[in-house]
């Protein structure tokens, strides 16, 4: 067999390889969606369409999940608890979850704030208190900044704060510059690769605490496995290159808007520092709250009361100041 009947083999074989990779991801996000399906209702607000649970009565508190994550992330527990006193509303964010984010619409977090802003009035929410965990304290953060009259206090666990870049080893994969090869990659790697690498993962986003047995179901987990969610999680990733270091330089505006700020870190979190992260905010926010507890970075998942206690204080200080 000469050489170039050998590449003509190989090449075929490379090709059935990837329509099968394709079908086995295609089949198995069919199934994730049918295993979990949305369990909210569909907003459209700010050009997208949003998947968003309404609960209880009461003060509004808007709950925003993290990175790859989905608004299942806060059902151990806190929005059980806050919704006999409050009126919860969760959301995923755009493109994660069951939300939409069309093509044409920026990743970056500015027009997410939009979108949320947008929701708020949709829903009559007035001036909610904003709980953001990780890249959604991030994305709170941008909200009361770019739309300072949509928030009335911050309630941030673990948020993201401040970048110099680096990417935590459990979203690495999410960091590939080229759009074409992250496209094939989400569409035939990612979810045999996210499959065979969730144990790993979910230690490292845990630690030093241990992942929960049901965190793929109650969790909402398998539903970062699906390409849609690789794809919009790693645009989320990459659209921090620009967005934080404007958003960094502003966060003393917050003491000038007359908007509390309470943030909540795990002492031992592997995923952001508390120190990098806030540490840094309470050092450029005068009248910041920090409080530090034993855990990591998934606290509401871990210690879903303490997250509850903590979103009360923050509404109870607000009120106090406001009286």
């Amino acid at each position: 067999m000469n050489l170039a009947s050998i590449l003509l083999y190989a090449s075929g074989a490379l090709v059935l390889l990837l329509l099968l990779l394709y079908q086995f991801s295609m089949r198995t996000a069919r199934r994730i969606e049918s295993a979990l399906p949305p369990t909210g209702l569909f907003v459209e607000a700010g050009g997208v369409r949003l998947h968003v649970r309404d609960e209880g009565e009461g003060p509004a508190l808007l709950l925003i999940h993290g990175l790859n994550g989905q608004m299942a992330h806060f059902d151990y527990g806190p929005v059980r608890a806050l919704s006999q006193r409050h009126r919860v509303v969760t959301i995923d964010r755009p493109g994660s979850g069951y939300s939409s984010r069309p093509d044409g619409v920026p990743a970056d977090l500015a027009t997410q704030a939009r979108a949320i802003a947008a929701l708020i009035d949709r829903l009559n929410l007035g001036r909610p208190t904003v709980v953001g965990h990780s890249l959604g304290g991030a994305a709170a953060l941008t909200l009361a900044l770019d739309h300072p009259g949509k928030v009335g206090a911050l309630a941030l666990i673990a948020p993201l704060t401040h970048t110099d870049g680096t990417v935590p080893p459990a979203f690495r994969a999410l960091a590939i510059e080229s759009a074409w090869l992250r496209t094939l990659f989400a569409w035939t790697l990612a979810v045999p690769a996210g499959i065979a690498g969730s144990k790993r993962v979910l230690r490292q986003v845990f630690a030093p605490e241990q992942p929960v047995r049901d965190f793929a179901t109650r969790g909402g987990g398998l539903l970062s496995l699906r390409p849609s969610q690789f794809l919009a999680s790693a645009s989320d990733l990459l659209a921090l290159r620009e967005h934080m270091p404007r958003l960094e330089e502003r966060y003393g505006e917050l003491a000038d808007l007359g908007i509390p700020v309470h943030v909540l870190f795990g002492r031992g979190d592997r995923i952001l520092d508390w120190q990098v992260n806030g540490q840094a905010l309470a050092d450029k926010v005068a009248g910041c709250r920090l409080e530090l507890v034993d855990g990591g970075h998934m606290l509401p998942v871990t210690q879903a009361a303490r997250i509850a206690r903590f979103i009360e204080e923050a509404v109870a200080a607000r009120q106090a100041a406001a009286a």
